[in-house]
């Protein structure tokens, strides 16, 4: 069992800070940008796929979108954002159905995401951020 203490300090390793201000308000809008777009095209995908996996997919990658708007959880959300549109966009190129390049657009941001983080202006923030302690 992960203990809340390991996961806020593996959180604040990897974002020395977490941005604010007008940099946090830079963050804000790729995450916010990123999650409506996978969440926009995975509810509109879900009953056009003849593939049950690529559905799932789909609902994978809607669910990581609100993940991601929220700003909780943001390396894992991100990642697993960039890898489910990973896929779709590989199967929308061999199966020749669909844009391929808006999926691989949408990967490539939730993997950014991933790596820079997710600013002040999140859950993550509020929870694992560094605290001031006020004298």
């Amino acid at each position: 069992m992960v203990k809340r203490d390991s996961i806020s300090r593996l959180m604040q390793r990897s974002f020395s800070s977490f941005a604010d201000g007008r940099p946090g308000a830079g963050l804000l809008l790729p995450r916010v940008s990123a999650g409506v777009g996978l969440f926009h095209s995975g509810v509109a995908s879900i009953g056009l796929q003849s593939q049950p996996v690529i559905g799932v997919v789909h609902v994978i990658g809607a669910a990581a979108g609100v993940v991601l708007v929220a700003g909780f959880l943001t390396p894992l959300a991100g990642v697993l954002a960039a890898v489910a549109e990973t896929w779709i966009g590989i199967a929308a190129l061999y199966s020749h159905s669909g844009d391929p390049w808006s999926a691989m657009g949408q990967a490539a941001l939730a993997a950014a995401l991933a790596m820079i983080g997710p600013g002040a202006w999140s859950i993550d923030a509020r929870r694992f951020g560094r605290k001031r302690i006020y004298v």
